[in-house]
């Protein structure tokens, strides 16, 4: 570990937290700092809160004055919330990333950056090989705005790592993440009484529980290593075996209807899928994680069936207490 002074952007998001949390009870880190434009939704013991906004141009002063020797970047938009447009989360990604890169080169104490990422670098296609290595992010074109802004983010902390050799920069390559607590594209999916599916495909996919994705970034920031990490639970699930584990119906739609229907699904408040969702949904994805256990040294606790069990079951225990309450006493 670089030594103990952290600082986590995007620290309002539910990873965030959990992320800046753990840092602040854990006795050797000495200093906690977490960044966002608004506050988090829990209260943060032990973590200074730095509200500010990724993009404005105060993080060259903030990180040497802090004496930050290890940033977190976890501000990172997957999916433009509520109110917020595609241009803005391309702003936020490209543009926040870059005045956090500008800040890094600009500050001395900075020995460690650990960027939370995307497994979404490698695309959803019909040829793709049984598992992604790092060396395969390239294999095919980046086919949509979330692709390309993760191969922007790449491109920057690469450049800023070969002019600083003295800095490691670490790029964990996230496959989506599922857990109780999360509120994503994927679990807002099977929140849905039926799940549409494109009709004729059962893709392979993979995923990370939410203890492991926090559990991972804690292993990288005690051991970073330099370069790209894939990040994910062991093993894969079929489409139709992972709806089955999760108790939800398929509602199987005409390959050519799929773009369609998932799009209304958004419009009207469902559930909203993203172009690179829907690649996934029929192409899937699996990528290989020896990387992660034998240099990182972290192995993830879940395995993709076993996270979307955890999801299931703690879904199913909200269910049966909602229904409980409205029980006569």
């Amino acid at each position: 570990m670089a030594g103990g002074r952290v600082l986590v952007t995007g620290v309002s998001s539910y990873l965030g937290t959990e992320i800046a949390r753990a840092l602040a009870i854990d006795p050797s880190i000495e200093y906690v700092a977490g960044l966002d434009d608004r506050p988090p939704r829990s209260r943060l013991d032990g973590v200074e809160f730095i509200e500010a906004d990724i993009r404005g141009g105060r993080l060259g002063d903030l990180l040497p004055r802090a004496g930050v020797d290890t940033v977190i970047h976890n501000k990172i938009v997957r999916r433009p919330g509520s109110g917020m447009s595609p241009r803005a989360a391309h702003e936020i990604n490209v543009i926040g990333t870059l005045e956090l890169v500008a800040a890094c080169e600009r500050s001395a104490s900075v020995a460690a950056i650990v960027v939370r990422g995307s497994a979404g670098i490698y695309g959803a296609e019909p040829e793709a090989p049984q598992f992604f290595t790092e060396e395969l992010a390239r294999l095919y074109p980046l086919r949509t705005g979330f692709q390309r802004d993760v191969g922007e983010i790449e491109n920057l902390f690469g450049a800023f790592a070969r002019r600083n050799r003295e800095v490691v920069c670490t790029m964990l390559r996230y496959q989506p993440a599922i857990g109780p607590s999360l509120d994503t594209q994927i679990t807002r999916l099977l929140s849905l009484p039926a799940v549409p599916t494109p009709l004729g495909f059962d893709p392979r996919l993979q995923l990370v529980h939410e203890h492991d994705a926090v559990a991972a970034t804690l292993a990288a920031v005690r051991t970073p290593v330099r370069g790209a990490v894939n990040v994910a639970g062991p093993g894969t699930i079929g489409l139709t075996r992972l709806l089955r584990r999760a108790g939800r119906a398929a509602l199987p739609v005409p390959s050519p209807l799929f773009d369609v229907v998932t799009a209304a699904s958004g419009r009207l408040g469902l559930a909203s899928v993203s172009p690179d969702l829907r690649r996934l949904l029929r192409y899937g994805r699996a990528v290989d994680t020896t990387r992660l256990t034998d240099e990182v040294g972290f192995t993830p606790r879940f395995s993709t069936p076993d996270a979307v069990e955890d999801w299931a079951r703690a879904r199913r225990g909200r269910r049966l207490a909602a229904v409980g309450e409205l029980l006569p006493g």
